[in-house]
C-alpha cells in the first residue's frame, strides 16, 4: 500500500511503454516486504538535466537510466563507480548523503547470467555487436579474467573503435571481425554472446547471424534480447544442442544489482524469472 512513508525509485528513458522493468521491482519489492514503489518515468533529452535534479529534490531514492540517456547523464552525477568509468555509461542512480551517485549494472548482471551456467575466466568469448550493451560486457569479462574477446560487427570501424577504448583502459587479447568470418570464429568460441537486436520481437522470425551449421555442442550462446525469451539463434543453438540462455537472465540480474544498490536487499532470481516468464 502506498502512503507517506512509500520510497521511489524508477526508470528515466525515452520512449519508456516497453518496459518490463516495473514489473520486476515491483514484484520484488514486494516479496521483501519493502515499502517502495517502482516507476517509469518518459524524460525526453532535453529535459535530462531538469529531470535529474528534480528527482534530486524529490528525495527519490534511485533510478535506472536507459535509452537515450546512459552516456549523457554523466554530466550530473557527483561521483561514477570505477567500472562505469571504464564503460563509459550509466545505467543506475543512487541519492545518498546529498549526492547523485551512478552505476553500471548491465555487466555485471550479463556476468551473472553466465556464472548461472560457465565460469569465463580463460575462455573464448566472441560478442555480436559493438553498442553499448556489448562495451559494458566487454569490460566485466575482461576484469573477470577471460583468455579473449572477439568483437563481430557489420560496421568494422564501429568494432575498431570499440577495440581502441578497451585497449587504452586495459590490456586485455582483444580482435575485431566483421560477419564474413563468422564460420572460422565461431568454431573456436566457448561463449558466444548476441547484443545485436536481430530476433527482438516484434521481428521475431529475423534471420539470426549465426546458424546452427557454424555452431558446436560445447558453445554456450547468450543472446541479450528477452522478447521473446527464445530468440532465432537462440533456437539455432538448440538445433546444435549448444546451451542457450536468455536475455531474460541479464535483465533480471541486473535489475537485482540495481536493487541491492537502492536497498542492501538480494531479490530472489527464481521468483522473478517465474513471474516475468509470464508477463511476457
Amino acid at each position: 500500500m502506498i502512503n507517506g512513508e512509500t520510497k521511489i525509485v524508477g526508470l528515466f528513458g525515452h520512449p519508456i511503454e516497453h518496459t518490463i522493468s516495473p514489473n520486476m521491482h515491483n514484484i520484488a519489492f514486494k516479496h521483501l516486504n519493502l515499502n517502495y514503489i517502482y516507476v517509469p518515468f518518459n524524460v525526453k533529452p532535453q529535459y535530462l538535466k531538469s529531470a535529474i535534479i528534480g528527482a534530486k529534490n524529490m528525495k527519490i531514492v534511485g533510478l535506472n537510466v536507459t535509452i537515450p540517456h546512459k552516456v549523457n547523464i554523466l554530466n550530473y552525477l557527483d561521483y561514477i563507480e570505477d567500472s562505469a568509468k571504464l564503460i563509459g555509461a550509466v545505467n543506475t542512480i543512487y541519492f545518498e548523503d546529498n549526492l547523485i551517485k551512478g552505476y553500471n549494472t548491465d555487466g555485471k548482471g550479463a556476468l551473472r547470467a553466465l556464472k548461472n551456467v560457465t565460469l569465463v575466466k580463460n575462455k573464448k568469448i566472441s560478442i555480436l555487436g559493438a553498442g553499448g550493451a556489448a562495451r559494458a560486457i566487454a569490460y566485466e569479462l575482461i576484469l573477470d579474467g577471460v583468455e579473449s574477446i572477439n568483437i563481430i560487427n557489420r560496421d568494422f570501424n564501429k568494432a575498431e573503435k570499440l577495440k581502441n577504448n578497451i585497449l587504452s583502459n586495459i590490456d586485455c587479447n582483444i580482435y575485431v571481425n566483421n560477419y564474413d568470418n563468422l564460420n572460422n570464429i565461431i568454431p573456436e568460441t566457448d561463449i558466444l554472446i548476441d547484443s545485436t537486436p536481430v530476433g527482438m520481437y516484434p521481428d521475431v522470425n529475423a534471420e539470426p547471424l549465426v546458424k546452427s551449421y557454424m555452431m558446436h555442442e560445447n558453445l554456450i550462446v547468450n543472446h541479450l534480447v528477452y522478447n521473446p525469451i527464445e530468440t532465432s539463434i537462440l533456437k539455432e543453438a538448440k538445433k546444435a544442442n549448444a546451451t542457450t540462455i536468455s536475455g531474460l537472465d541479464m535483465l533480471i540480474y541486473q535489475g537485482i544489482e540495481s536493487l541491492k544498490i537502492w536497498t542492501k536487499k538480494e531479490a530472489p532470481y527464481k521468483l522473478l524469472k517465474e513471474r516475468l516468464i509470464k508477463i511476457l
